[in-house]
């Protein structure tokens, strides 16, 4: 991917999940962004969007960030939005027994004291594999994976949700359903 490409995919998920006021635009409940909107917004920002490229940074990316509509006209991220306009309402499933959650090792104090808890998002991001809880921690400094006991939690009324792209949700996890 183009570093172009790569400024082009972090604007979009700043503004579809963050900011979305600081160019102008508007998302519905569900996060929905009316694309048309998108980039005549973007335009005035300097960032030259249409339709095609929009599609081809949908298509392209490696973690599925967001999500086009049946119809084409409307985008949305699939997850991980801090602002307060959008609260999409995801269908409850049961999680397999075990979820991964990446972070750094310099959380785990505060992770064994508090549990983890999902800070300005709305959610906890779990992944089904080990793999991507790796890449997530190593955003943040030396990783550390930490096994959820996802099934568990379920099975004692905890509510689980899964993204458009696969990324696994849920509110605050304490301490006790997490396996180091």
């Amino acid at each position: 991917m183009s570093k172009n490409y790569t400024e082009l995919s972090k604007f979009l998920s700043y503004v579809l999940r963050h900011q979305p006021e600081t160019i102008g635009l508007s998302l519905d409940e569900d996060g929905w962004a009316v694309i048309a909107e998108l980039i005549i917004c973007a335009d005035k920002q300097g960032y030259r969007l249409d339709h095609k490229l929009i599609q081809s940074l949908i298509a392209d990316s490696d973690k599925k960030r967001f999500t086009l509509s049946e119809d084409g006209l409307y985008i949305r991220a699939a997850q991980g939005h801090s602002t307060q306009q959008v609260n999409i309402k995801y269908q409850e499933k049961t999680p397999p027994t075990l979820l991964f959650h990446g972070t750094a090792t310099r959380f785990l104090l505060s992770i064994r004291e508090q549990g983890l808890i999902s800070k300005t998002r709305q959610y906890v991001h779990l992944s089904s594999d080990e793999e991507t809880a790796i890449q997530v921690g190593q955003r943040h400094g030396k990783p550390i994976v930490l096994k959820i006991k996802a099934l568990h939690m379920f099975e004692q009324g905890f509510k689980f949700y899964q993204a458009d792209n696969g990324v696994w949700l849920s509110g605050s996890i304490p301490y006790k359903f997490i396996q180091e």
